[in-house]
């Protein structure tokens, strides 16, 4: 279990990530891979239509996404945790 996980990755644009009590793939079943909060801020390459998506349930709390050009914010409560394979 990690108290707070700060990520950056770079794809096509910058994104900042910050995962707080993330649990790991150790925990038991219930509780695997789940983050009581996960923000992301984002800048990308190309830019978009702005829209915005809230959502909940399959897996999560509540999460909220919006783009607006070329920014891209995200925010969950209790979600499963953004997964990358890491190099």
């Amino acid at each position: 279990m990690t108290l707070i996980k700060f990520i950056h990755r770079e794809d096509f644009g910058h994104e900042y990530i910050v995962q707080i009590i993330n649990t790991g793939k150790h925990m038991p079943k219930p509780f695997k891979n789940y983050s009581l909060i996960q923000v992301s801020l984002s800048w990308n390459d190309f830019p978009g239509w702005p829209y915005i998506k809230i959502s909940s349930g399959t897996g999560s709390l509540i999460n909220v996404m919006a783009w607006v050009y070329k920014l891209g914010f995200d925010f969950s409560i209790i979600d499963r945790t953004w997964n990358w394979h890491e190099e």
